[in-house]
C-alpha cells in the first residue's frame, strides 16, 4: 500500500508506515474439550515463558544493522534499532488528537481511514480520558450521529443502537475477539482506543454472538509506551460517587522489547438517581514483546460492576397515553433492587512476519461472567394517574466462553495489480448456565410513577433452569485489488460461517436439542482515490445472525431456523482537508425479522425491516485552537415486510429518525492549558407502538466543561470539570425491552490527573 501525500504541517499523519493493511493478528483453532478455562495465573506464567523462549529465536532474525560494531578503541557497541509498533501508525491520532488515522478492520487488517471502504472511526485514550467516560456508550454515542442511546444511566447493561439497529453489548470485540470484552457494561480504562464499523460484518469478524447488524465495536487494549507513566487520577460524579485510577506503564530490555501496562479502577458511592448507588472495580495488566519479526501480547483482566437501584423501563397497559415524564432522578425500580456482573479474561496475541510481504497471526482467549439479578422484570402502567404494578423476577447465570482466530497476511504484485489478501479461521464457544425465576410469588408490587414507594426485599431462589452450549466457527479469505498506483481499490471476500448450538436438561444432562446450520457471506467493495484528499467508496456486505427456535406457543414449537443474512449497501465519500476531515455516505440495510401468524398461527422468518439513511460526520482542527467533531444523521427504519400486512410500511419503534450533534473545544487564548468544551446533542421522536400511533418526545441536551493542564511541583497535573444534560432536562427514552425510561438528569463530573 502507498502513502498518501501529507500535510507537512500535520506531522502525526506522516508517521504512518508503509506497513500493508492485511497485518494484524489473529488466534488458533480450538478444541471443544478445552472450554474449561485456565486460571490468570497459569497464562501469566506461559505467556512470559513465551516470550523468553520466543525473544532468541526472533532477535536470530536480526539484520546486520543489528550486529555488534567494533569502535576504535575495540569497545563493541550495539547500534540503535528503532522498534515500531506498526499498527499504532496507522492509528496515529489525527489533527486535534480525538480521533485516529485508521484502525483495525477486521480481516482485512490495520488501515487508514481514507482508504478503508466503509464507514468507520476511532477514538483515542486522549479522547476517552478527557470525556470521563465511564462506559463505552460515553465514547461512541457523545459526537457520532449514527449511534442513539436512550440517556439511561444505571441500567442492567448498556443499550445503544448503530445505523437504528440495536447493538448487543455482547457483541463489542476485545482486540478483534469476540466475547473477551466484559459481558454487560465496560469501563474504558484499559482501551487505548475504541473502534465502530458502521454496518453488518459478517466478512471481516465473522458472524457476532449477540446478532448485531448495525455496527461492530472494537476495544483496543493499551501497550506500555517508549517513555515511562505513572498516571493516577481521582474522580467524582454527582451526587457522591468517588473513584481512582492508576494507570501504569513500563518498558523493559536493551531495546526496550518487554511492555507492561496496568490499570486499576475504584468508583464507589451514590449516583445521580435517588437511592441509587454504583460500585466498579477493574484490574488489568498488559504485557507485550516487540521483536524484528515477532511480536507477542497478553492481556489479563478482572472487573466487577454492580449497581444497587437499578434503572429500568416500564410498559404501557393499551389505549393509555404517553404519560408525563417524571423528575429526571426518579427510580422506576424498588431501591433494594441490584445487579452485578462480574468478568475476568486473558488473550494471549502472536504475529510473525515470515518476510517483508507476508505476515503470521495468532490469537486465543477465554472468559468468564457471573452475573445476578434481583429486582422488576416488567412494570406495566395502569391508569392516566401513574400509577404502575411491577413483577419481581430473579436471574443469574454463569458463561465461559473462548474465542480464536489464526490467519495469514500478505501482499503480491500480477502485472500492474497490487494484491493485499488475507486468509484467516475464527472459532468460537460458549457454556451457559442459567438460574432463576421470572415471577417471584407475592412480591408484586403496585406504586406510582411520581411518588415511588417500595416494598421489602424478596428472598432470592434461584433455581437452574437452563443449560445451552454454543459453537461458532468460519473461514474467510479477501483480497485488494490495487491498480493505478494503488487509486483504485477493488475488495472482494467471502466468510464460510457453521452455528451449533445444543442445549441439555438440566436433571439428566442429555441433550434435548441441537441447532447445526452454516451460511455463506460474501462482500464486495470499490474504492477510488480521486485525489490525495478525496476518496470515493462503495461496498455491499453481509451480516449473519442466529435463527430463532419457534416458541412454545407457536404451532411449530421448537422449530429451529437457518441464519438469517441482513444486507447493506453502502455508497460515501471522505474528504481530508489535512487538519479537518469530512464524511458523508448513504446507505441501505435490510434485515429478516420473525413473526407468528395470526391465523395459522405458525412462527417464521417472513418479516422484514429496512434501514435506508444518509449520514454526514465531521472532526479535526476546525481552525487553529478549535476542535469539532459531530454530524447530521436520518434514518427511515421502515417495516416492509409483516404477519398478514399489519403495520406494514410504518416504522420501527425505538429509531429517531434525525439525529445531529455537536462537540467543539476551544483553547481560551491568553491561558495556557484552559480549554472550554460543549457537546449539544439532538434527537426526533422516538416511536415506542408498532403502529406508530404512540411516540416518546425528541429532545435536546447540552453537556458543557472545562480542562486545565498545567504543572505543579514540576508533575504534570490536568483538571477536569463536566456539566452532563446541563439544563436538568427530564425525557423519555426507550430502552431494552420495555417501552419507556428515564433519560439521565443533570450529573456534575470532576476529576484530577497527576503524572509521578
Amino acid at each position: 500500500m502507498s502513502q498518501r501525500l501529507q500535510p507537512q504541517h500535520r506531522p502525526a499523519r506522516a508517521l504512518r508506515s508503509a506497513r500493508p493493511a492485511a497485518q494484524l493478528a489473529a488466534p488458533f483453532p480450538l478444541r471443544r474439550s478445552a472450554l474449561n478455562p485456565l486460571s490468570p495465573q497459569v497464562l501469566l506464567g506461559l505467556t512470559i515463558g513465551a516470550m523468553l523462549v520466543a525473544a532468541p529465536l526472533a532477535n536470530a532474525q536480526t539484520s546486520s544493522a543489528a550486529e555488534p560494531a567494533a569502535t576504535a578503541d575495540n569497545a563493541v557497541t550495539l547500534a540503535p534499532i528503532t522498534v515500531q509498533e506498526k499498527a499504532a501508525q496507522v492509528a496515529a491520532p489525527y489533527a486535534g488528537g480525538q480521533v485516529t488515522t485508521g484502525g483495525r478492520v477486521g480481516l482485512l487488517g490495520d488501515k487508514d481511514f481514507m482508504e478503508t471502504p466503509f464507514s468507520t472511526i476511532g477514538y483515542t485514550e486522549k479522547y476517552i480520558e478527557d470525556r470521563q467516560a465511564q462506559n463505552i456508550t460515553d465514547v461512541i454515542a457523545a459526537t457520532d450521529p449514527t449511534v442513539f442511546s436512550n440517556g439511561v444511566s444505571g441500567a442492567w447493561a448498556e443499550n445503544y443502537s448503530i445505523r437504528g439497529f440495536s447493538s448487543s453489548s455482547t457483541d463489542m470485540t476485545f482486540g478483534g475477539l469476540y466475547g473477551m470484552a466484559p459481558y454487560y457494561r465496560t469501563s474504558p480504562e484499559m482501551f487505548e482506543r475504541i473502534e465502530v464499523l458502521k454496518g453488518p460484518s459478517a466478512l471481516l469478524n465473522g458472524m457476532p454472538p449477540g446478532g448485531s447488524v448495525g455496527g461492530a465495536v472494537n476495544l483496543v487494549p493499551k501497550r506500555a509506551g517508549n517513555d515511562p507513566l505513572t498516571r493516577f487520577t481521582t474522580t467524582y460524579m454527582s451526587d457522591s460517587q468517588f473513584g481512582g485510577h492508576l494507570d501504569m506503564g513500563r518498558r523493559f530490555g536493551d531495546r526496550q522489547q518487554l511492555g507492561v501496562r496496568f490499570n486499576g479502577v475504584y468508583r464507589d458511592g451514590d449516583g445521580s438517581i435517588q437511592d441509587q448507588q454504583k460500585k466498579v472495580q477493574l484490574a488489568s495488566l498488559a504485557l507485550d514483546w516487540r521483536g524484528d519479526r515477532a511480536r507477542l501480547s497478553a492481556d489479563f483482566y478482572a472487573s466487577d460492576d454492580r449497581v444497587n437501584g437499578v434503572n429500568r423501563g416500564i410498559s404501557l397497559s393499551p389505549g393509555l397515553p404517553i404519560p408525563k415524564v417524571p423528575k429526571g432522578d426518579t427510580l422506576l425500580n424498588p431501591d433494594w433492587s441490584t445487579v452485578r456482573t462480574k468478568d475476568k479474561a486473558a488473550i494471549l496475541r502472536g504475529e510473525y512476519d515470515l518476510n517483508d510481504q507476508v505476515m503470521a497471526y495468532a490469537a486465543f482467549g477465554m472468559n468468564k461472567t457471573d452475573y445476578q439479578y434481583n429486582g422488576a422484570m416488567s412494570a406495566l402502567v395502569l391508569n392516566t394517574a401513574g400509577d404502575f404494578r411491577t413483577t419481581m423476577g430473579q436471574l443469574a447465570f454463569d458463561v465461559k466462553k473462548q474465542s480464536g482466530e489464526v490467519g495469514i497476511k500478505g501482499r503480491t504484485q500480477t502485472g500492474a495489480v497490487g494484491h493485499q489478501w488475507a486468509i484467516n479461521a475464527t472459532h468460537y464457544a460458549h457454556k451457559q448456565d442459567d438460574y432463576g425465576r421470572r415471577s417471584v410469588p407475592g412480591a408484586d408490587w403496585t406504586t406510582n410513577l411520581y411518588n415511588p414507594v417500595w416494598g421489602p426485599v424478596a428472598d432470592i431462589v434461584r433455581p437452574h433452569i437452563m443449560h445451552t452450549e454454543v459453537r461458532l466457527a468460519s473461514y474467510g479469505i479477501a483480497d485488494t485489488l490495487s491498480m493505478a498506483q494503488d487509486r483504485v481499490q477493488l475488495t472482494l471476500g467471502v466468510r464460510r460461517q457453521q452455528v451449533v448450538s445444543d442445549s441439555y436438561d438440566i436433571n439428566t444432562g442429555a441433550r434435548t436439542s441441537r441447532y447445526d446450520e452454516s451460511a455463506t457471506s460474501p462482500a464486495a467493495a470499490l474504492l477510488v482515490k480521486a485525489s490525495d484528499n478525496l476518496s470515493l467508496y462503495a461496498n455491499y456486505i453481509e451480516g449473519l445472525s442466529q435463527g430463532a427456535t419457534a416458541p412454545m406457543t407457536a404451532a411449530n414449537a421448537g422449530e429451529v431456523f437457518a441464519p438469517y443474512k441482513s444486507k447493506q449497501k453502502e455508497m460515501g465519500l471522505k474528504l481530508d482537508l489535512g487538519d479537518f476531515a469530512h464524511t458523508v455516505s448513504v446507505f441501505e440495510i435490510t434485515r429478516p425479522s420473525s413473526y407468528t401468524d395470526p391465523v395459522t398461527n405458525v412462527y417464521s422468518f417472513g418479516g422484514e425491516q429496512r434501514n435506508r439513511g444518509i449520514e454526514w460526520s465531521f472532526f479535526g482542527n476546525a481552525m487553529h485552537g478549535l476542535r469539532l467533531m459531530g454530524g447530521v444523521a436520518y434514518t427511515a427504519p421502515k417495516l416492509t415486510q409483516t404477519a398478514g400486512g399489519v403495520n406494514q410500511g410504518k416504522l420501527a419503534t425505538g429509531t429517531p429518525k434525525w439525529q445531529g450533534k455537536l462537540g467543539a473545544e476551544w483553547d481560551v487564548p491568553g491561558v495556557q492549558g484552559l480549554a472550554l468544551n460543549a457537546n449539544a446533542t439532538a434527537v426526533s421522536r422516538q416511536y415506542i407502538s408498532a403502529d406508530n400511533s404512540l411516540w416518546a418526545a425528541g429532545r435536546t441536551t447540552y453537556d458543557l466543561g472545562a480542562r486545565y493542564s498545567t504543572k505543579v511541583a514540576d508533575k504534570p497535573v490536568t483538571l477536569r470539570a463536566s456539566v452532563l444534560n446541563a439544563t436538568n432536562k427530564s425525557y423519555w427514552g426507550m430502552p431494552q425491552l420495555s417501552s419507556l425510561a428515564l433519560g439521565a438528569p443533570r450529573t456534575f463530573a470532576l476529576s484530577a490527573s497527576v503524572d509521578f
